[in-house]
């Protein structure tokens, strides 16, 4: 079969499309013929050298989306469409490739409604918004921010959160034309740093309360700018640093606030968290209300452009390789 394979970790040079057995079916695992994979940061950290457990060769590719070919005594049935993520592509071979032995407690059915270019681009985002606004104790009526409206786990809950009945569901971004295009997609409380300050844009929306709820997945200097923006008792969650892995606080921002701040790492989540976020997930693509935004879809043999493209331009949705 063929995949995307990361021969070293020395950049995009070393991810070669080759051609490698496929995969045989053990227990607890379905086989899936793969259709779709995304793309993610996580990708481009381990090409880079940036992920010390990795180790090369190794396919990348951490989510996807296809069918059942063996369902090897599972729930599933043959030929079922579904969607899936894990430490595929990190401790083993992963989505880049056409089939995958895929661990049967980390696949979700995909609703009809959702095709599997989509589906491909929902795992990692919407399972980690989902439980990181279970484990800040989200409820409706809450006010929430998550920065970067284009970025994936932004995105994510802010469709979430505004689904669930958040009296606020607010982002940013950095680019005015992001801001024009959130705003005709239907996304109305998104702060547009080139004009106006994250701390402003916050205390006009919500009419100075602030946010209850930050899950942020970008870092550097973002953290602390959402951290200041915690209402009493509010609580703040860091996941990513696509922006930097260094941020300096005002820990006033904690103490007069009687507010938190706390991690998130998905893979470290129990079973039953999953379970009950993946059902949770299904419900609302299959009601229309959350619909995966992509911006643009790439061959299988073209991923590291398809990686390039994420880093360096940013785009406003996910990067899915068609395959």
């Amino acid at each position: 079969m063929r995949a995307m394979r990361a021969e070293g970790f020395r950049g995009y040079q070393d991810l070669k499309l080759v051609d490698i057995p496929k995969p045989h079916v053990s227990d607890g695992r379905v086989l899936v013929k793969i259709n779709a994979a995304g793309v993610t940061p996580l990708e481009h950290t381990i090409l880079s050298g940036g992920y010390p457990r990795a180790k090369a060769p190794l396919v990348l590719g951490s989510e996807g989306a296809g069918v059942v070919e063996d369902a090897n005594s599972s729930d599933f049935s043959p030929g079922a469409r579904v969607m899936f993520t894990g430490l595929y592509g990190v401790s083993e071979d992963g989505a880049y490739s056409e089939y995958l032995a895929v661990r049967k407690e980390t696949l979700s059915l995909i609703p009809a409604n959702i095709d599997d270019v989509s589906a491909a681009g929902i795992p990692v985002a919407y399972l980690t918004a989902h439980m990181a606004l279970t484990l800040s104790g989200f409820q409706a009526g809450k006010t929430v921010l998550s920065p970067a409206i284009g970025g994936s786990v932004g995105n994510a809950v802010t469709q979430l959160v505004r689904a669930m009945g958040a009296r606020h569901a607010m982002s940013t971004t950095t680019s005015h034309a992001k801001a024009q295009q959130a705003k005709t997609l239907g996304f109305d409380e998104v702060i547009d740093l080139s004009i106006e300050k994250l701390g402003e844009g916050v205390r006009r929306i919500t009419g100075g309360y602030g946010s209850d709820v930050v899950i942020d997945a970008i870092g550097g200097d973002i953290l602390s700018e959402a951290l200041g923006t915690l209402a009493i008792g509010g609580s703040l969650t860091t996941l990513g640093y696509s922006a930097g892995r260094k941020s300096t606080i005002d820990v006033t921002d904690l103490i007069w606030k009687r507010a938190n701040i706390k991690s998130f790492s998905l893979f470290a989540q129990p079973p039953e968290m999953w379970s009950t976020a993946w059902a949770s997930i299904f419900k609302l693509l299959a009601s229309g209300a959350i619909k995966p935004i992509v911006a643009r879809t790439f061959a299988l043999e073209d991923a590291a452009d398809a990686l390039r493209y994420q880093i360096e331009s940013r785009p406003f949705g996910r990067i899915v390789l068609k395959i």
